[in-house]
């Protein structure tokens, strides 16, 4: 006889995660500028991998809400975001180095003490690193669709992965995702409504928050009449 997990939080967790990797990583160009601020910034405000819970009062010398942003490209909305709202801590992860360097620069021009990166694989930092119910916010911009249907098994948002990453959300705390790929959209939604921690704080899909900026991508793509889809959703307080 085995002891199956009664809490809900506990039955997500002993659910195992699924192994393919959403991600490649790719042998970009690292800009002389990138490889400085990696050298010189990285060891403030790059925090090492380690399957131990971040202790983010610490970290960041404070205690406020925290919010783990996942991917962040070349950092530019990261930074933005972070600059916005700053009564907010943000973690941010991504595993590209040229977007890790300039997310550095972006850090050290604009002063931002609220920031910290994690250059890792994000599930296996959601499931090491973020400990249970310490998220005010997660932020998912414009992951990799994976165009192809063979490839969709790679996509990021998948009830396994959703299922997890819910469990390291507080109560009331909220999911943000924004894609610009109709089928991702789709999956998307259908996946976090399927989800039954999370509530929708929209009819579909939600109206774009204001904190997060449009893209130089985003921006082409809507003049060429390309749709940009956003999801917010919260954790059930109930």
């Amino acid at each position: 006889m085995t002891n199956e997990p009664t809490d809900p939080d506990e039955a997500h967790a002993a659910r195992p995660l699924r192994s393919i990797r959403s991600f490649v990583v790719r042998a970009g160009r690292m800009g002389s500028g990138q490889v400085r601020a990696l050298e010189a910034l990285g060891p403030k405000y790059v925090v090492p991998y380690a399957p131990a819970s971040i202790d983010t009062t610490a970290l960041f010398g404070r205690a406020a809400p925290v919010v783990l942003e996942i991917g962040f490209g070349m950092g530019d909305a990261t930074a933005h975001i972070a600059q916005e709202l700053p009564d907010r801590d943000f973690i941010g992860v991504e595993v590209h180095p040229p977007g890790v360097g300039s997310l550095l620069k972006h850090i050290e021009a604009r002063q931002l003490a609220n920031l910290r990166i994690v250059q890792h694989d994000a599930v296996e930092v959601l499931e090491h690193m973020v400990a249970p119910g310490s998220l005010a916010g997660v932020h998912i911009f414009f992951p990799d669709p994976w165009h192809k249907k063979k490839h969709n098994k790679r996509r990021l948002i998948q009830a396994p992965f959703v299922a997890r990453l819910v469990t390291r959300l507080a109560p009331g705390a909220y999911l943000h995702c924004a894609t610009d790929w109709q089928p991702y959209a789709e999956q998307m939604l259908e996946v976090l409504s399927d989800e039954p921690a999370l509530r929708n704080t929209a009819e579909g899909y939600a109206a774009k928050p204001d904190y997060r900026p449009l893209t130089k991508f985003e921006h082409r793509g809507l003049k060429l009449g390309h749709g940009v889809w956003d999801l917010v959703f919260e954790r059930r307080s109930d």
